[in-house]
C-alpha cells in the first residue's frame, strides 16, 4: 500500500510523470490512493486557474483516503522532529506512513532519506 507525497499527485494529474510512472499511479488510484491530511491541504491550497483542472484536483482529493491526524500519527511527527531537522509537513507526511505501514511515493526523495524506518520511493525512476 501506498501513500502519495502533494509532489506526486500534482505530477499525476498533469500527467508529467514517465510512463512506467504513470501505469503505478493508475493502478494506485485504481486501488484507492491515500493520502495524508497534509497532501489534502496543500493541493488543495494552490490556485489552479484552469476551472476544469481545479475541478479535476477536487474530485480526486474527494475520492481518495484522508488520513487525518491522530494521536499516533503525533507522536511519530515528533520523534521524528527531534531526530532529525525536517519540515514539519514532511514530518508529518513521513509519520503517517511509518504509523500506517505504507510506502511513501515522492518524486524529492532527498527530503526523507534520514528516516531510516520509512518505505520510500520515486516511482519516476522506475526502469
Amino acid at each position: 500500500m501506498y501513500l502519495l507525497d502533494t509532489n506526486i499527485v500534482i505530477y499525476y494529474l498533469k500527467a508529467a510523470l514517465p510512463a512506467k510512472a504513470m501505469q503505478l499511479l493508475h493502478t494506485i488510484v485504481d486501488e484507492q490512493p491515500m493520502l495524508s491530511v497534509i497532501t489534502k491541504i496543500e493541493v488543495l491550497g494552490f490556485i489552479i486557474p484552469n476551472k476544469e483542472e481545479q475541478d479535476i484536483t477536487t474530485l480526486f482529493v474527494q475520492a481518495a483516503d484522508i488520513i487525518n491526524l491522530d494521536d499516533e500519527i503525533v507522536a511519530q511527527t515528533i520523534a521524528l522532529r527531534k531526530q532529525i531537522h525536517i519540515k514539519l509537513p514532511d514530518a508529518i507526511i513521513a509519520a503517517t506512513a511509518i504509523v500506517y505501514n505504507l510506502t511513501l511515493l515522492t518524486r524529492n526523495t532527498a527530503d526523507f532519506t534520514k528516516i531510516t524506518n520509512l518505505k520510500l520511493m520515486d516511482p519516476s525512476l522506475i526502469s
